[in-house]
């Protein structure tokens, strides 16, 4: 509860909307996506209860937009390769040029999580420089398996590294089971004129792909590593606590010793997710729980806790 103030601390225009009126009920995250024009559009329909059940499909590809116009997304390669590694909201915008009234890091918390989860992992800047191939296995996706044009953001945040990421988890969809796509571009905004139309052009050093895995990791491993053995693990959101399905993937993480990052929404589930861990592995974490600086900057409605809540507000690693 001392870090109440911290957690809710956010450079963005709408911040007091989207931490302490959404908290004490003065906004609901329906009324805030709404008045930002993105409501149910595109690539947000996951983003509020409305559009977050019974959803088509179809909405599980790389193709959706952002709706909003190029001066408030990245729609297109930044203007300057990263030099030093970002540590706060603050920094990306700035270094992609955006302004701070832009509702985008609702949706990029996802890459920019897995951008901080790596450089947690290998303690520096990832570039082509230290590695030229990426594999991670992503655990538990649910809202971000109809986000995944934002995952595109990885060809500005690790220029010249080929991603692989294979998503593993019961929420995706049976017929979409062993799909891959590939992401060739960055989201696009609404302007039909904008050059982010055109696909990036890009090599085989620089490529992301994407593979969908419907099941539970320790059934999948087999399966997925005859072609890809995993760089890095992350599970966002993983409620480790909560699910008993977690204890055979901790076994299995334990086995294989593959560096693994989790996040959770408040610093209490991060604790009851350390003990279970420690219960199975014998040992402390490798990576303490620390707030996460590309945590979801709205926070979640109608929570069971007073502590704020936020998606992947937090992280630690084994």
């Amino acid at each position: 509860m001392s870090c109440v103030k911290l957690l809710n601390d956010f450079p963005f225009t709408f911040s007091r909307e989207a931490t302490y009126q959404v908290c004490e009920k003065v906004e609901t995250r329906c009324s805030f996506l709404d008045k930002l024009g993105i409501h149910l559009a595109g690539i947000w329909i996951c983003e509020c209860s409305c559009g977050s059940s019974d959803l088509p499909l179809d909405h599980l590809r790389s193709d959706k937009g952002w709706s909003l116009p190029n001066r408030l997304c990245p729609c297109r390669g930044p203007l300057s390769i990263l030099k030093k590694q970002l540590c706060s909201w603050s920094e990306y915008y700035e270094w992609r040029g955006i302004s701070l009234d832009s509702p985008v890091a609702l949706l990029l918390h996802w890459p920019l999580t897995m951008y901080q989860a790596i450089q947690l992992a290998f303690g520096k800047q990832l570039t082509n420089e230290t590695t030229d191939e990426l594999c991670i296995h992503y655990l538990g996706p649910e809202r971000e398996l109809y986000q995944t044009a934002v995952f595109g953001e990885l060809h500005a945040l690790l220029p010249g590294v080929r991603v692989h990421i294979d998503f593993v988890g019961p929420e995706v969809p049976h017929d979409r089971d062993g799909e891959t796509i590939s992401l060739s571009s960055y989201a696009h905004c609404m302007e039909a004129n904008c050059s982010c139309k055109t696909p990036i052009s890009t090599d085989d050093s620089s490529k992301i792909t994407l593979r969908f895995h419907s099941g539970y990791y320790h059934d999948c491993y087999e399966e997925l590593t005859k072609e890809f053995l995993p760089d890095l693990i992350i599970a966002p959101n993983a409620g480790i606590a909560a699910y008993k399905s977690w204890l055979p993937t901790i076994e299995l993480i334990r086995e294989i010793e593959v560096p693994t990052i989790f996040s959770d929404y408040c610093e209490e589930a991060c604790h009851l997710a350390a003990n279970c861990i420690t219960s199975v592995t014998g040992t402390p974490l490798a990576i303490p729980v620390q707030l996460n600086p590309f945590r979801h900057p709205l926070a979640v409605e109608d929570s069971a806790l007073l502590l704020p809540c936020y998606s992947n507000c937090f992280l630690f690693g084994i």
